[in-house]
C-alpha cells in the first residue's frame, strides 16, 4: 500500500494538468450541491428566527379546530370565529390581552398603477393591531391607522411599488378600496416576510373589506400576564371554549407557520436545486470516467513496466484509486468552500432581486458539510473504478508495445447488453403510457432508456460520426477529413466525452418539450372550453393576488355591447368527507359562454341546493342526477345537495358547480378568479373590448384579454420556469464543455508526435487548430444530437404518462425553432471546447514532436 500511494503521488506531481478537468468537474458539483444545502439551512433557520420573533408576544392563538383543504393545496380553510369572543377570553384568569385578528387577501396597486406581488406569495391585509406584543408588525415609520381608509404597509411593499407615506393608492379587496398609507411597518426586524405583502386597516374596514359581515375573525390572539406559561395559558383557556374551536400556544402557531412556509417554498425550492445539483454531478461523472479511461490507456506502458517490475494487479488499481481519491478528496474539500462562497453570494443578491434573503450568519450544519464531501468522492472514485480494475489488468508484454493510444471501440456484449436495456425501456415505457398509465413505469422506463443511451453510445457512434462529418472533406478538404477520422479513432472515447454533453442536451430538451406540450395544452383548453370573446382576470399564481370583485359580472352584463358575462368564483367544502374546490357561478351563464361536453340533467335549476358535478367525480362517487351528496362548509353547516347535472369537462368549469345564492351563507372574503364575455350579435371585438375595459376601470383596472392572450397569459408562467431550468443546467452544459476540452487536451498529448509529422509535412497551425476545433465539434454534435433524440423522447413519455394519470387532455408538441436553438448552442459549445486544445496543439514544436515517445 505505501509503494502504491508513493507512485501515485508521484505520478500526481508529474502529471497533475492531466486532472483539471476532473477536478473542476468535481468542484462545481460539489459546490452547487453544498451551496444548496447550505443556503436551505440557512433560510429555515431564518425563517424559525423570524416567526419566533415577531410572535415573540403572543402566547396562545384561538381560533377554528378544523380546516378543509381541497386536493392540490397544502394550507386548508378555517371557519372564522367571532370577534366578540376575544372579550369572553379576556375575562379568563391568567390572560393579560386579548384582540381578534381579521386576515384576508388585499392587494396594493403601486405607484405606477400596476398591482404589488401577486406572483406566488400571498397578498395579505388585515386588522392593524393596536398590543405591540401581540401584533407580528412593528411600526418602523409614521403612525397606526385610526380613520376608515387609512393603512400601514410593510415597508418592502412600500419599497417596490414606489409608495411613501401620505400616498393615496388603490387596496384591491376584491372591491377596490382607495386608501391611504399612514404607516410603514417591519416584521421581524425585516422589510417583509419573503415577498408577502401587508396592508394593515381599522378594524371596522378589516371587517366591511375582509369578511362577509362584521363580527368575524380568523382567530383571536392572546396575551398572558407575567407567570402564566403558553402551556397553562391554553390549559386555562380550553375549558370555555364554544364546540369547534381550539386554542394552540404562540410556539405552536410560530411552528406550524414555519413549516407552512417550508412545505410550500423551501422543500421544493431546495429540492428543485438539488434535482440540478444532481444531473451537473451525473454529467460530471461521465467527464471524470473519461480522463481516467484515457489516462490509463496512456499509461499502458508504464503499468506494463510496473508489472514486470513485480507489481501487483492490486496494486496498480490501488494506485490509480489513489489518485482519483486525492483529486476528489482536494476538489470536494476545495468545493464544500465553493459552495459556502455560493450561500453567501445569494444571501447577498436576493435582495437586489427582490426576495429578502433575511440577515444573519449562514447556518452551515454537520450534513451539508459531510454529505456533498461524501457524494463528491464517491462519485470520483465510481467513475475511476472501472479504469482502475483495467490498469491492474495490465499484462506485463504490454510494454514492449509502441503505442499508448486506446483504440478501444465497441464489443458484440456491449452491443447485445444495450440492445436489451433499450427493449426492456421500450416495454416498460410503453406499459407506463399506453397500457396502464403511471408515471412511476413511465420514469422506471426512462431511466432504462438512459442507461441503453449510454450502452449503446459506442455502438452506434462510428455511424453517427460519419454521417454528421460527412459534410467536413467538402467544407474543410485534408482539415475536415482528419477531423473526422480522428473522432472516429475510438468510439468509446468519443462516445463517453459525448455522454456527458449528451446528458445536459437531454435535460434541456426534455423541459423544453414539456413546456411547450403544457403551453399547447393551456391553449387547447382554452379554445376548446372557452366560448367567449374576451376574459377579464387579474394575473397572479400560487396565493398571490386578490381575485376579482363579484360585482364586475353583473357591471359588464348591463353593458348593451355584451350578451352574457360570467363570474367564476371559488369556494371549498367537504363532499362526503373529502375537501374539494367548488366553482361560485351562474350555471346558466356558464354553459353558454363554456363548453362544458355532454350535460346529462340540466345547469338551470340548481337552486340554492342544487350541485352539478363533473362525470369522473361523479363516477367515483356513485352519483347521478336525482342523487343527494353531502356537503360540510369551512362554518361547520352540513348541508344536503341534489345532484341536479352531470357534465363532461371540467377543464376551466372544475369538477363541482354551486350557486352564488347557494354559497353566499357560508362565504367569507368573496371574490370571483375569471369573468367571461360573450359580446351580443354584431359588435366587433375592438368596439366591446373598449366598452368592457371602460366598464372595469373603477374595478382596479383587471387584464381584459382576447381567448387567445388569456391562453398565452396563463402560460406565462411556463417560460418563467425554463428560463430558470436554462440557467441552472448552464452548469452541467459547463462541465460537459470541461469533459470535452479535457478529453482533447489529453488526445493532443498522447497525439503528440503524429501532430508533428503533420506539421512537418506541411500542415499549418491554422489547419492544425481547425483540425482539433471540428474534432470537438463533431464529438459535440453527436452528443447534441443524442441528447436531442433522447430528450424528445423523455418528453413524450412524461407527456403522455401524465395524460394517462390525470382526467386532464395533455398535448404533446415538440417546438423546432427552440430544439433548433438547442442544437445550435450545442455545436457552439463544441468549438468552445475545441479552443484551448487547438491552440495548445498548434503551439507543439516540430522537432520535439517528432522526437517524443
Amino acid at each position: 500500500m505505501t509503494a502504491s500511494l508513493r507512485l501515485s503521488l508521484s505520478s500526481l506531481r508529474a502529471h497533475g494538468r492531466r486532472f483539471a478537468g476532473t477536478f473542476l468537474a468535481v468542484f462545481l458539483g460539489v459546490a452547487f450541491l453544498a451551496g444548496t444545502l447550505v443556503m436551505g439551512d440557512t433560510l429555515r433557520a431564518s425563517f424559525d428566527s423570524l416567526f419566533a420573533g415577531a410572535s415573540s408576544g403572543t402566547d396562545a392563538v384561538v381560533r377554528s379546530a378544523d380546516a378543509i383543504t381541497a386536493p392540490g393545496e397544502s394550507q386548508g380553510v378555517r371557519q372564522p370565529v367571532g370577534t366578540a369572543l376575544a372579550d369572553r377570553v379576556e375575562r379568563v384568569p391568567g390572560v393579560a390581552a386579548a384582540e381578534p385578528d381579521i386576515q384576508g387577501a388585499g392587494q396594493l396597486v403601486g405607484s405606477d398603477g400596476e398591482p404589488i406581488g401577486g406572483q406566488g406569495p400571498p397578498t395579505r391585509a388585515g386588522n392593524w393591531i393596536a398590543d405591540p406584543d401581540l401584533n407580528p408588525y412593528r411600526l418602523a415609520e409614521g403612525r397606526a391607522p385610526h380613520a376608515s381608509g387609512e393603512v400601514v404597509v410593510n415597508r418592502g411593499t412600500a419599497e417596490r411599488g414606489g409608495l411613501r407615506i401620505g400616498d393615496t393608492t388603490t387596496l384591491r379587496t376584491p372591491d377596490p378600496v382607495r386608501v391611504t398609507i399612514v404607516g410603514l411597518a417591519t416584521f421581524g426586524g425585516e422589510d417583509g416576510m419573503a415577498q408577502i405583502t401587508y396592508t394593515g386597516m381599522t378594524r371596522s374596514d378589516a371587517e366591511r373589506y375582509l369578511t362577509a359581515g362584521p363580527g368575524r375573525a380568523a382567530s383571536i390572539l392572546v396575551r398572558a400576564e407575567p407567570g402564566v406559561t403558553q402551556a397553562e395559558l391554553v390549559g386555562r383557556l380550553t375549558p370555555g371554549l364554544p364546540k369547534g374551536v381550539e386554542a394552540i400556544t404562540g410556539e405552536e402557531s410560530a411552528r406550524e407557520n414555519t413549516e407552512m412556509i417550508s412545505s410550500q417554498f423551501l422543500t421544493l425550492f431546495t429540492t428543485f436545486l438539488l434535482v440540478f445539483s444532481g444531473v451537473a454531478l451525473l454529467v460530471a461523472t461521465f467527464s471524470i470516467h473519461n480522463t481516467f479511461a484515457i489516462v490509463v490507456a496512456q499509461r499502458t506502458r508504464e503499468n506494463a513496466l510496473l508489472r514486470a517490475l513485480g507489481a501487483s494487479r492490486r496494486q496498480v488499481t490501488t494506485a490509480t484509486l489513489v489518485e482519483a481519491g486525492a483529486v476528489a478528496v482536494t476538489a470536494s474539500a476545495v468545493g464544500l468552500a465553493g459552495g459556502v462562497g455560493i450561500a453567501a453570494g445569494l444571501q447577498a443578491l436576493f435582495p437586489a432581486i427582490g426576495f429578502p434573503f433575511p440577515d444573519g450568519d449562514l447556518v452551515v450544519k454537520a450534513l451539508s458539510l459531510v454529505l456533498p464531501l461524501a457524494v463528491g468522492v464517491v462519485v470520483c472514485l465510481g467513475s475511476a473504478l472501472m479504469p482502475a480494475v483495467r490498469a491492474g489488468r495490465t499484462a506485463p508484454l504490454a510494454a514492449l508495445r509502441e503505442t499508448a493510444v486506446d483504440g478501444s471501440g465497441a464489443s458484440r456484449s456491449r452491443a447485445v447488453t444495450g440492445a436489451v436495456l433499450a427493449a426492456l425501456a421500450l416495454a416498460v415505457t410503453l406499459t407506463g403510457v399506453l397500457l396502464e398509465p403511471s408515471l412511476w413505469l413511465a420514469g422506471g422506463g426512462a431511466v432504462l432508456a438512459l442507461a441503453a443511451f449510454v450502452v449503446l453510445g459506442p455502438v452506434v457512434s462510428g455511424t453517427a460520426v460519419r454521417v454528421l462529418g460527412s459534410p467536413l472533406p467538402r467544407l474543410r478538404g485534408v482539415t475536415g477529413s482528419l477531423a473526422r477520422r480522428n473522432a472516429l479513432r475510438s468510439p468509446r472515447r468519443t462516445a463517453a466525452t459525448a455522454g456527458a454533453l449528451m446528458i445536459g442536451v437531454a435535460v434541456v430538451s426534455l423541459f423544453t418539450v414539456f413546456g411547450a406540450s403544457l403551453k399547447a395544452t393551456m391553449d387547447q383548453t382554452v379554445s376548446r372550453s372557452f366560448a367567449g370573446d374576451v376574459a377579464v382576470s387579474a394575473p397572479s399564481f400560487g396565493a398571490g393576488g386578490s381575485g376579482l370583485s363579484p360585482r364586475l359580472a353583473a357591471a359588464v352584463q348591463r353593458l348593451p355591447e355584451v350578451d352574457t358575462a360570467v363570474g367564476l368564483g371559488r369556494g371549498v367544502a367537504e363532499v362526503d368527507g373529502s375537501g374539494r374546490a367548488l366553482t361560485v357561478t351562474d350555471p346558466a351563464a356558464l354553459a353558454r359562454t363554456f363548453d362544458l361536453g355532454e350535460v346529462r340533467g340540466s345547469l338551470t335549476g340548481l337552486g340554492t341546493d342544487g350541485l352539478a358535478l363533473t362525470a369522473q367525480e361523479a363516477g367515483r362517487l356513485g352519483l347521478t342526477t336525482g342523487d343527494t351528496a353531502r356537503l360540510t362548509f369551512t362554518d361547520g353547516d352540513r348541508e344536503t345537495f341534489t345532484v341536479r347535472a352531470v357534465y363532461d369537462r371540467s377543464e376551466l368549469a372544475g369538477d363541482y358547480v354551486i350557486t352564488r345564492g347557494a354559497w353566499a351563507p357560508h362565504r367569507t372574503q368573496d371574490s370571483d378568479t375569471l369573468v367571461a364575455v360573450t359580446f351580443a350579435d354584431g359588435v366587433g371585438e375592438d368596439e366591446g373590448r373598449a366598452a368592457v375595459e371602460k366598464a372595469t376601470a373603477p374595478y382596479g383596472n383587471p387584464e381584459v384579454q382576447t381567448r387567445a392572450e388569456y391562453a398565452e397569459s396563463s402560460a406565462a408562467g411556463i417560460d418563467m420556469m425554463l428560463t430558470l431550468v436554462y440557467a441552472l443546467l448552464a452548469l452541467a452544459v459547463l462541465i460537459a464543455l470541461l469533459g470535452i476540452a479535457n478529453t482533447l487536451t489529453l488526445a493532443v498529448h498522447e497525439r503528440t508526435r503524429e501532430l508533428g509529422l503533420l506539421r512537418a509535412v506541411g500542415q499549418t497551425r491554422a489547419q492544425l487548430r481547425a483540425m482539433v476545433r471540428w474534432e470537438s465539434v463533431l464529438v459535440a454534435a453527436f452528443g447534441t444530437a443524442g441528447g436531442l433524440g433522447l430528450g424528445a423522447f423523455l418528453g413524450w413519455v412524461l407527456v403522455t404518462a401524465s395524460d394517462g394519470a390525470s382526467d386532464s387532455d395533455f398535448v404533446f408538441a415538440l417546438p423546432p425553432g427552440r430544439l433548433a436553438l438547442v442544437a445550435l448552442v450545442g455545436l457552439a459549445a463544441g468549438a468552445l471546447a475545441g479552443r484551448r486544445p487547438a491552440r495548445r496543439a498548434a503551439r507543439l514544436d516540430v522537432l520535439r514532436a517528432v522526437a517524443t515517445e
